[in-house]
């Protein structure tokens, strides 16, 4: 028996550099399902983050016949009493023709998306204010703030430099103001008013006639979770109103529905990956039964039962399914902690939002090491079929 044992030993022990193949097998495929799951699941996040940071709040509300004419005030003051309500804040979008006169040459720029904000209550609700790079936020109502792509559009505007802007009103008369322009807004990815420009929500009512109206309600929530129960509980409270109330996802679902069907198919790719480990386990335990036909035929000799055989080969199999797991989560999770340390980002793209699934890590380290096991199956089942007179063979 002790014969035996040195001979399993051997046998699990022997050929490291392949063993060492399979542990690395499993990793890497680990590792792949990690970094895609960082990267592609990190950036659907920092998009979500951004529309909701920056344009739609955790809960947009609006009115189906676009204009809410409800005090803006009274609808503030109502969702900020609730506890899980952090602020809220009215907007006016419009499109706007703009034109200014650069080192004597007259530019003009036509269809730009121009937004009306509150400027004391958008800095609560949003963080628009913070992608300002050069000069501030609106403080005034005869000042603008550019989206960086409309600054150069202008021809480089800069701050304290004057814009002539005109909006149709709800008559279709032409309105024209000017504007001093106060500051210029850049947001890593573009995802924030880069091409758009920002005026006083009271400037714009007056440019569109449309005294008292607010566009929509941006409302920001302390805790998120929270958004489908406070809307829900704001639309029964307002029955007999035309209010739109969404949550994120549902305000930026077309936004978000195409970006949802990649991550779903890069995630496939990563478990083919997973699945070409589990080949690759499978062809090297092949590879170590073939060179191990001596000590199994030995071992067949001197009395050893087929299931000794099999358990010592599926017990190699956990051996590389949990060491292979074990390194693969750990570079996995220390992939994502770099990201998430140094707000990854690519080509001046939006910085990742990292999240630590944790599920999704658990199954995924099962997952490889359930494979593991499996792909060690067969190889394990052909050699207990090994006979004793093979043994001699290789003497």
């Amino acid at each position: 028996m002790d014969y035996r044992l040195r001979l399993a030993k051997r046998m699990l022990f022997n050929k490291k550099g392949s063993l060492i193949g399979a542990v690395l097998a499993v990793t890497i495929g680990i590792l792949v399902i990690h970094v895609n799951f960082v990267i592609f699941q990190g950036l659907f996040d920092a998009i979500v983050r951004d529309i909701s940071d920056y344009r739609n709040g955790d809960i947009l509300v609006t009115d189906e016949s676009s204009f809410i004419d409800k005090s803006d005030l009274s609808l503030v003051n109502w969702f900020e009493r609730i506890p899980y309500v952090e602020a809220a804040t009215p907007r006016l979008s419009s499109t706007a023709e703009m034109n200014m006169t650069k080192n004597g040459k007259r530019i003009e720029e036509t269809r730009v998306p121009i937004v009306g904000i509150d400027p004391f209550r958008d800095v609560r609700a949003s963080t628009v204010h913070e992608t300002v790079t050069e000069g501030n936020y609106v403080f005034s109502r005869n000042t603008i703030v550019l989206g960086s792509n409309v600054a150069r559009d202008l021809g480089g505007a800069q701050v304290g430099d004057s814009v002539k802007v005109l909006v149709v009103d709800r008559y279709g008369q032409d309105e024209i103001r000017r504007f001093t322009v106060s500051g210029i807004a850049n947001s890593p990815g573009g995802q924030g008013f880069d091409y758009t420009a920002v005026i006083h929500i009271d400037t714009l009512r007056d440019m569109m006639n449309r005294h008292g109206e607010t566009g929509s309600l941006m409302v920001k929530l302390n805790d998120p979770s929270k958004a489908f129960e406070v809307k829900e509980f704001f639309l029964r409270s307002f029955p007999n109103d035309d209010f739109i109330a969404e949550t994120i996802e549902e305000s930026a679902e077309q936004q978000l529905a195409g970006f949802r069907s990649g991550i779903a198919m890069i995630s496939m790719i990563g478990y083919f990956g997973m699945g070409s480990s589990a080949f690759a386990i499978l062809t090297i335990q092949m590879m170590l039964v073939t060179g191990k036909t001596k000590e199994i035929g030995i071992m067949r000799a001197i009395g050893a039962k087929r299931k000794d055989i099999l358990l010592i080969f599926i017990f190699q199999g956990i051996i590389i399914g949990a060491i292979g797991a074990g390194v693969g989560t750990a570079a996995g999770l220390g992939y994502t902690v770099y990201a998430d340390v140094t707000k990854m980002s690519f080509n001046n793209s939006l910085p990742l939002e990292v999240t630590y699934n944790w599920g999704k890590i658990i199954q995924t380290a099962l997952t490889s090491f359930i494979l593991a096991i499996i792909a060690s199956l067969y190889p394990s089942y052909r050699a207990t079929k090994r006979l004793p007179v093979e043994a001699m063979r290789t003497v």
